[in-house]
């Protein structure tokens, strides 16, 4: 669901499964299973009260390495969890299977559920985490500068040509992104649309082939799930030679990261879609 700016401060609000949560401010103990909403927290000032994360979290530098890791993002260590005294975990559709966090809920744990879709959902997902844990004025100050930052790239649309791209996330199998998620969402932004048009999942594998490439403008190597580098752009050129100048390596954190990497997310990807910069092959 998107809210916009206006949009009035709430004492009580929903989460992405349509939970209404009551504010718990300064009592919280949070454990954060998404790692771009880790990182938020520690940006609304809530460092103290984040009693958990898991191994993905690696934002910021260097506060998170004080918060014990209770596991991964789909499977978690219940004893580390369990010994963290947690009142709150924060979940996201994307990355928590649900029957996880059926077993949060179902042992006793206050679930929170995210599931940014529009790149606009970040501001209520700032005023949803402001609410909960006391830190409103805070998240309000994320919505100014988020406001900010997507204005500027919206002033500078005359710049974006219109592009068709191939963003992959996996390999072994190959795997992309549908149009119904945030990725796709971000890069629209500058006017660059995900291939294939259609799919009947959000994350589909695919055959890396011949049609399927001739319809990209660009095949994008995402830094993360996958950590593709170098050497698999360097293996692609050689296996498909004839769009090997299509192949750009991306920071995957810049476009797939909601919360408040976005503030750095957008001035990247409006850098990142810039003539010149596509035309020097660069990923910063």
């Amino acid at each position: 669901m998107t809210e916009t700016a206006s949009a009035p401060e709430r004492a009580v609000r929903a989460d992405a499964s349509g939970v209404v949560h009551t504010p718990a401010g300064a009592a919280a103990r949070i454990v954060s299973l998404v790692p771009s909403i880790t990182e938020l927290l520690f940006d609304l000032g809530l460092g103290d009260q984040i009693v958990g994360r898991t191994a993905f979290c690696v934002h910021p530098v260097p506060q998170v390495k004080a918060v014990r890791s209770v596991g991964g993002t789909k499977a978690l260590n219940w004893d580390k969890l369990n010994a963290a005294r947690a009142t709150h975990v924060i979940v996201n559709i994307d990355e928590t299977p649900k029957e996880l966090a059926d077993a949060l809920s179902a042992a006793g744990y206050t679930v929170v559920v995210t599931h940014p879709v529009e790149v606009t959902d970040n501001i209520a997902l700032f005023r949803l985490m402001g609410a909960l844990f006391g830190r409103a004025a805070e998240a309000e100050a994320l919505v100014d500068a988020f406001n900010r930052a997507l204005a500027a790239l919206s002033d500078a649309a005359h710049a974006w040509h219109s592009r068709s791209v191939l963003y992959l996330i996996w390999r072994e199998p190959w795997m992309t992104i549908s149009r119904d998620t945030y990725i796709a969402r971000m890069l629209a932004l500058v006017n660059w649309l995900s291939v294939p048009a259609t799919t009947g999942v959000r994350y589909p594998v695919i055959d890396l082939d011949e049609a399927l490439l001739a319809a990209a403008d660009l095949v994008l190597f995402s830094s993360e799930p996958f950590p593709f580098g170098d050497r698999h752009v360097a293996a692609f050129g050689e296996a498909f030679p004839r769009h090997a100048a299509k192949a750009r390596l991306i920071d995957a954190e810049m476009v797939s990261w909601y919360g408040s990497r976005v503030l750095k997310g957008l001035p990247y990807l409006a850098a990142f879609a810039t003539p010149t910069a596509l035309a020097a092959g660069t990923d910063r």
